[in-house]
This record gives C-alpha cells, sequence and structure tokens, in this order.
C-alpha cells in the first residue's frame, strides 16, 4: 500500500475530511487532495506530523511493504475529542458480512412491499363491495381484508425480526469506528464499482414507478368516474410504490452493507455517533405514527384514504432527521463536501 492510500485510510479512520486534515497539518486542502491522488508527496516534517496525530509510526507510511499495524489503534471521535477502540476488520468477516447482505436483502425487500400491499388489499376489498350485485356483504369483506392484512404484516415483522438477529453480530459496523485489514478496502471498493451499473438502473426504475403511481389516481379523479373506480386506482398506487420500494430498498441495503465497510456515506464516525444519539428518537416516531394511523383508521372506517399518513410521516421523518443532523455537519452537507474533496 503506497503513501497516498494510507493517507485516505487513516483520514477516513479517524472521519476527517481533508479540510480538517489539512488545518491540522497547517496547509491547504488542495495539498491534501495532491498527497492522496499521488501527484505529490509531503515533506519528511509533514509526515513525521501525520504519524503523530493518525497514532501511527513513521515507517508504516513510508514502507509501502508494511501493511496496517494488527494491534488496534485509538480513534478520535469528532464529538467528544476522546479514543474509542477501533475493531479491526478481517477478509472473511467482510465477505461473510456482504455475502449474508446479498442473500437477506430480497427477502427484506419484499417483507418491505408486503407491509405496503398488506392496506392494498384492505382497499381492495373495500372496492369490490362497493360494485353493484357483489354478493358480500361491506362488513364481511372489511373482516376479510383486515385479517388479510394483518396476516401480511405480521409475516414481515416476523422475518424482519429474524433477519434482523441473523445480523445483529455485525452491528458494531453501524455502531463503532473500525479498521479494515489489509486488502479489505480494494475488494469493497472493486464490488461496490461493479455493482454501480445496477444501482443506477434499479435506482431510477424505482423512482419513476414511485412517481408515476399517482397518474391513474389523479386521472380517474379528474375524469370523473364511479367511487369504487378511484378506490381501485388507490390499489393500484399501491402496488406500483411497493413494486418502486422494493426495487429501492435492494439498492439502498446493498450500498450500504459497503458503505458501513468503507466508513463512507451515512457510516463515517460522525456518523455513526449521530445515528446513535437519534435511534431512540426514530422509534419513537415512528411508533407514534403507526399509533396514529391505526387510531385514524379504525375511528373514521376510511381505510382507503388513511394510508396517506405514511407518505406524510415519511416526508416529516426525513426533514427532523435532515435538520437533526444538518445541525452536526453531516447528511447532505457531508456529501456536498465529500464532492469538493475530489481532486
Amino acid at each position: 500500500m503506497i503513501l497516498a492510500d494510507k493517507i485516505i485510510n487513516e483520514r477516513k479512520r479517524n472521519g476527517w475530511s481533508q479540510e480538517e486534515l489539512a488545518e491540522q497539518l497547517n496547509v491547504s486542502r488542495q495539498s491534501i487532495s495532491k498527497w492522496e491522488s499521488a501527484q505529490a508527496i509531503p515533506d519528511i516534517q509533514k509526515i513525521i506530523r501525520m504519524a503523530e496525530i493518525f497514532g501511527v509510526s513513521t515507517d508504516y507510511l513510508l514502507k509501502d511493504e508494511m501493511e496496517p499495524e494488527d494491534t488496534a489503534r485509538p480513534a478520535i471521535s469528532e464529538d467528544s475529542g476522546t479514543a474509542t477502540e477501533c475493531v479491526k476488520v478481517s477478509m472473511e468477516e467482510a465477505n461473510e458480512f456482504l455475502e449474508l447482505e446479498q442473500r437477506l436483502t430480497p427477502r427484506l425487500a419484499n417483507m418491505v412491499s408486503l407491509c405496503i400491499l398488506g392496506p392494498a388489499v384492505l382497499i381492495l376489498c373495500i372496492a369490490l363491495s362497493q360494485i353493484p350485485g357483489f354478493p358480500l356483504k361491506d362488513t364481511t369483506m372489511v373482516a376479510i381484508g383486515l385479517t388479510a392484512m394483518f396476516i401480511m404484516i405480521s409475516v414481515a415483522v416476523t422475518f424482519f425480526v429474524i433477519d434482523s438477529l441473523r445480523m445483529n453480530r455485525f452491528s458494531y459496523l453501524e455502531n463503532s469506528p473500525i479498521e479494515t485489514m489489509y486488502g479489505v478496502s480494494g475488494m469493497v471498493k472493486e464490488r461496490k464499482a461493479l455493482f454501480e451499473q445496477t444501482k443506477i438502473t434499479l435506482t431510477a426504475i424505482g423512482v419513476v414507478l414511485c412517481v408515476v403511481s399517482v397518474i391513474p389516481l389523479v386521472a380517474t379523479s379528474v375524469i370523473g368516474t364511479k367511487e369504487y373506480v378511484i378506490v381501485l386506482m388507490v390499489v393500484l398506487l399501491l402496488v406500483l410504490v411497493a413494486i418502486g420500494v422494493n426495487l429501492l430498498v435492494r439498492v439502498g441495503t446493498i450500498s450500504g452493507a459497503f458503505e458501513k465497510l468503507l466508513q463512507e456515506g451515512d457510516y463515517t464516525l460522525r456518523a455513526k455517533s449521530l445515528n446513535m444519539r437519534y435511534a431512540s428518537l426514530s422509534t419513537v416516531f415512528w411508533l407514534i405514527a403507526t399509533g396514529a394511523y391505526l387510531a385514524w383508521s379504525f375511528i373514521s372506517g376510511h381505510w382507503e384514504y388513511t394510508w396517506v399518513l405514511w407518505p406524510i410521516a415519511a416526508g416529516i421523518y426525513i426533514c427532523i432527521k435532515r435538520v437533526t443532523h444538518g445541525r452536526s455537519g453531516y447528511g447532505h452537507f457531508s456529501r456536498l463536501r465529500d464532492w469538493r474533496e475530489k481532486p
């Protein structure tokens, strides 16, 4: 591993941007960028200073044949300034984690879609009961729809719990600073690059499906038609959203796995600290949203309309997350910073 790669790895391990490292070394950000792209080499005084702030030896930085030291080095927490132990991740562990994620991701995506399709089944039963001459009564169809919805959601939640327990031993990738062993970062970057085209394609399809899902509903509402036809368009909307979200979950989960191992995006040291801080807030928020949805639905009896609470809740959650994380210097602004750091 050459000096340029070691500077990149050590900087990211400590969760510093190029600007933050430049400040500590009393150089420009452009200098850091040139060092990391191997366009220039720092002088010996800067190398000695980097060894001090990274907590490594100058031999490790200067000798290409030297691998990362076997003992875990403390990483600096940006929030507290204290040292926290760095967990080492071997090639075997990294491969096992990625393979398990790839195996469980399709089921995760399908279970998310099942949660979306649960209300769709209920709404479909309500729409069918409104068709003239339909043999079953409204109350019977609602009972069938509710039963089907709760069964589908129960199945989804069961698999969520099972798969979460299977992935629990890798939870340190989300919560703790890590240091990958020799060759791990290169392997992850290679697999991430191979996945890039699939990510772009599936993301585009998923977003398009979510956007166009409202077109049939809007069209039938504008044209004016029987009420049960409009309700059926709501069902179609949820089906298209379920498919789109399925694709987005697949892409997001696999991309997240790469980011966890590389400590990038939402899994930098700063982001991990914030994720732990706001985890309980997220749980409380979604429990309140679920309670509000069920209360509104049962009290009003208009299950065909109360589904709108979920996209509203999702929008509010995203805004809250952006505000709270943005104040701490991460999220959208960290991605902008990463873009600016490209040489």
